[in-house]
């Protein structure tokens, strides 16, 4: 059964010439240079939401770290977790677009792994992929090396998946946040073409949202980041939602934006470098680097002073990668 559901349905879908093969590990080529290795796992529920699915996800959630490592991807494993009594129609669906989202990410699925556990040991299904890209010069030399004067930049609107994946899970508007789910291969592409060794960081800001990532490179270079609320791009569909709920888009997930730090004035470089991109449409310079305050993170929100930025703490949003 496990070679007919192989043979049937998941080769159909996700089988090149490595994975046809159904070796025990796929023979890749001989790199020139460093590699990149990432890993991670799905659990996304529900499976399916506005903009993607859990198929989707799992290649944009690997491909997209390591772009924002400066690595061009070129390997993806994928290993499925099958509850017993799942669809098989699901499953066809969520490799079809995990087989698109490798395609439209320049990678290749060259080995996985398939198992059933018994109902009710699973929500139906959870993915683990691996990657391997080639590392490209010049590197971002990343969080620890911002200085101050550096300029902070972000690709495009904030917060999009979590308020999908929430919308889809409580059933909470007749016309949902999309997903923002895509590869950030071509937007960290442009940059370097671009900017070079003025870029000093490049993150994807998945759990914990913006936010997380501003405290973790915040502490990472001993300095503090300075935001500014107005710059940070909103669409009105998370805005809105947001603010029903109680929640600020700063927190909330992304998996197809980056934050990026560059040095002082290379800033609206950068902006053009995203926005000639699909996933830089939106693209905004939205605070700058300054010495070490009381506070790592800093917000101007609007008059009065700059203030503090909590760090993401529990998750408000579970499950939602």
């Amino acid at each position: 059964m496990s070679r007919q559901l192989l043979r049937e349905l998941i080769l159909p879908e996700l089988g090149g010439e490595h994975l046809a093969l159904l070796d025990d590990a796929a023979r890749l080529p001989r790199l020139d240079g460093p590699i990149a290795f990432s890993t991670d796992s799905f659990v996304v529920s529900p499976p399916f939401f506005p903009g993607g699915d859990i198929g989707s996800l799992a290649v944009y959630g690997t491909v997209n770290d390591l772009a924002v490592n400066g690595a061009r991807p070129r390997w993806l494993t994928l290993s499925l977790i099958l509850e017993e009594g799942l669809p098989r129609s699901v499953l066809q669906c969520v490799l079809q677009s995990a087989s698109s989202a490798a395609h439209q990410s320049g990678v290749e699925v060259v080995a996985g792994d398939t198992k059933v556990v018994p109902r009710g040991a699973a929500d139906g299904l959870f993915i683990n992929t691996a990657g391997i890209g080639e590392l490209i010069e010049p590197l971002p030399p990343g969080s620890a090396h911002l200085q101050v004067g550096d300029e902070l930049v972000i690709s495009g609107p904030i917060g999009r998946h979590g308020m999908a994946v929430l919308a889809a899970r409580e059933n909470l508007a007749s016309a949902p946040p999309l997903s923002d789910a895509a590869p950030l291969v071509a937007a960290a592409e442009s940059l370097r073409l671009v900017l070079g060794h003025r870029i000093r960081a490049m993150r994807d800001a998945t759990r914990g949202g913006v936010a997380a990532v501003l405290h973790e490179w915040a502490a990472a270079c001993g300095h503090t980041l300075s935001v500014n609320e107005a710059s940070l791009p909103v669409s009105p569909e998370v805005r809105g939602a947001c603010e029903i709920l109680g929640l600020d888009a700063i927190h909330v997930a992304n998996e197809g934006t980056m934050l990026v730090a560059v040095e002082g004035g290379a800033g609206q470089s950068a902006v053009a470098a995203l926005e000639s991109t699909a996933q830089g449409k939106g693209a905004a310079i939205i605070g700058r680097v300054i010495r070490r305050a009381l506070s790592p993170v800093l917000v101007e929100r609007g008059l009065g002073p700059a203030r503090p930025l909590d760090d993401p703490l529990g998750a408000p949003l579970p499950r939602i990668c």
